[in-house]
């Protein structure tokens, strides 16, 4: 089996255990039919409707009746009478072909509300990723360049200072100045066009970003200092190459192993970290109506959302390990 097909077997397999155990955990938390019908008294609903039962004490004359004809229809249209496993596998299979059920709440297709709500989750992780790296990876060789130096511990104490600021304290302290003081972006999410949306994401992009970039500057300064002590670096300035050439062509390329790690685990996790973002700057994606949802025991969209950010959390790192292989292909034939 060649290094592609092993990376997604196991991909497929990791996609399949996952969903699984999100599946039935959603479903052992309590009964799914209230979150469908709402609150109903557990009666023998077939001797009810059999009329061979008197309705519940307490209830008006005939509740039971048009109760358990409730139930009895949102059993068999969610097919709760069957086993679990049965009914994961039937879910899955309608999921593959994207079809994600319908929201108890407002009984709309869950796959519309996702194709509402994932373009601007997708375009804020985006944008999280391309403040992160545009930051980081300059920061990180002109600290590894003057390494232990005044410019270097400076970016240190800078970069300790962003990793110790919550993310929502970060969020309201840009608020403040470019929202509230300056009105320089605007108050709430615009979709007007994709400069409006690039604008209204902007802020929260440098909230999740700026963080990041402290990361991956710390790690791969620490790799670059590592990567220029190396005797082909010695070899290479002997032979009169300047700083420039040797940093960008010999050394980068191989001090990115680490970063790229964590790029792809980080990046994956955007998804789930967004939730508080996304609802501080009223951003309607994916991480806002996966906690709207979880507030109103809406499963579809919850087991959908958890989908999204599981597939997406594999697929990258899937691909961080098929990039590790063109980095370094002695990866590939040692896997």
């Amino acid at each position: 089996m060649t290094f592609l097909a092993r990376r997604l077997a196991f991909m497929l397999g990791v996609l399949l255990v996952t969903t699984f155990v999100a599946y039935t955990a959603m479903n052992a938390l309590g009964d799914p039919l209230f979150n469908v019908v709402g609150f109903y008294t557990q009666v023998d609903c077939d001797a009810v409707i059999a009329g061979e039962a008197e309705d519940v004490v307490g209830t008006r004359p005939g509740s039971s009746l048009g109760e358990c004809e409730l139930v009895a229809e949102a059993r068999e249209k969610y097919h709760l009478d069957d086993p679990l496993p049965v009914r994961y596998v039937r879910w899955i299979g309608a999921m593959v072909q994207g079809d994600f059920g319908e929201s108890f709440k407002n009984y709309m297709p869950v796959s519309t509300i996702l194709a509402e709500r994932l373009p601007k989750s997708l375009l804020l992780m985006g944008m999280s990723v391309t403040v992160a790296l545009v930051v980081s990876i300059p920061w990180a060789v002109a600290a590894a360049y003057r390494a232990n130096r005044r410019l270097d511990r400076a970016s240190t104490a800078l970069s300790f200072g962003l990793l110790s600021i919550p993310g929502f304290a970060l969020a309201i302290i840009l608020m403040y100045f470019f929202v509230v003081r300056w009105e320089v972006f605007p108050s709430r999410f615009e979709d007007d066009d994709l400069f409006s949306r690039l604008r209204s994401l902007t802020l929260a992009s440098l909230t999740l970003g700026l963080p990041l970039s402290a990361v991956y500057q710390r790690l791969l300064r620490t790799d670059l200092i590592t990567t220029l002590q190396e005797d082909f670096v010695v070899t290479a300035k002997a032979k009169g190459l300047s700083d420039r050439r040797i940093m960008f062509r010999h050394v980068l390329r191989p001090s990115l192993f680490g970063m790229v790690t964590v790029v792809g685990l980080n990046t994956a996790a955007l998804f789930a970290g967004s939730i508080i973002i996304e609802q501080i700057f009223s951003i309607p994606g994916i991480g806002r109506e996966l906690y709207v949802s979880i507030v109103r025991d809406d499963n579809p969209v919850v087991l959908a959302c958890v989908v999204i950010i599981v597939t997406a959390f594999v697929l990258i790192n899937t691909a961080v390990d098929l990039l590790y292989s063109y980095l370094d292909p002695r990866v590939r034939r040692d896997a």
